[in-house]
């Protein structure tokens, strides 16, 4: 059986208890070594196989995969952050899909998250945002016209931005395409719930100058809106004392 575990997004206690204990099951464990913290290994048995799969190639993951179900093991892929965003997980799935093996999916915390716990954020505020939009910009894998940064900045609404630390200042011309002010709030969150994580509240104009004046290139997430730095916002409708739940009358 092979278990797709989300390590989280750093902080060793923010793996699930099921991921954890997915972990110490393991007889074969294959981490993504450039992203997720090591400390986590720890939670596996003493006679654990451990592949790092920052060194290898997807067919190299699956043989690994294919060898320990002859032998009758368990194997845990374990992704940084939860494996249902970047975690390309899909294209492993299939090929263990055609060659019979089975396989399930353990969530984890995201670095939108973890960075959103780290800030004391909350990203849909009433009045100001009420969508948070998931992306990243385009490098060596290409983006649909139809998702460019540009256009989902025309909403205007919460973003977090992954993968796109190296080109802020192509990201900055794009946001500012879209509804986005020169002056809207931003922060960049350097390793998110890691010991080291680093935040820097700033603005989008302001974000290539930020990341260049803390050595920050990659490792980061970029948080944009409103809802970064609220000003003013309405409270939540749930709690006001005219407003009926099923659980709670009107208290007028």
């Amino acid at each position: 059986m092979v278990y797709f575990v989300g390590a989280g997004t750093g902080a060793v206690d923010l793996i699930t208890v099921r991921g954890m204990n997915m972990l110490e099951k393991a007889d074969v464990v294959i981490y993504a070594g450039s992203l997720v913290n090591p400390e986590l290994l720890k939670y596996t048995k003493k006679d654990c196989s451990i592949y790092n799969s920052a060194k290898m190639t997807l067919e190299e993951v699956i043989q690994v995969i294919e060898q320990a179900e002859q032998n009758n093991k368990n194997t845990v892929r374990l992704h940084t952050g939860d494996p249902s965003i970047y975690g390309a997980v899909r294209e492993q799935m299939d090929l263990l899909d055609e060659l019979g093996v089975e396989y399930e999916s353990c969530p984890g915390v995201s670095a939108c998250f973890g960075a959103a716990a780290s800030l004391n954020l909350e990203y849909t505020l009433p009045g100001i945002a009420q969508s948070l939009i998931i992306t990243r910009m385009e490098g060596k894998t290409a983006v649909p016209e139809e998702e460019s940064i540009e256009s989902l900045a025309s909403h205007g609404t919460s973003m977090a931005i992954y993968l796109s630390t190296g080109m802020l200042g192509e990201l900055r011309k794009r946001l500012l395409k879209g509804a986005y002010r020169p002056d809207t709030p931003a922060v960049i969150v350097y390793k998110a719930t890691w010991p080291e994580e680093e935040a820097y509240l700033c603005t989008i104009e302001t974000l290539e100058e930020t990341a260049k004046a803390h050595g920050i290139t990659k490792t980061a997430i970029i948080l944009i809106g409103d809802a970064i730095a609220p000003q003013k916002y309405s409270r939540s409708r749930l709690y006001a004392p005219d407003f009926e739940t099923e659980f709670r009358g009107m208290r007028l």
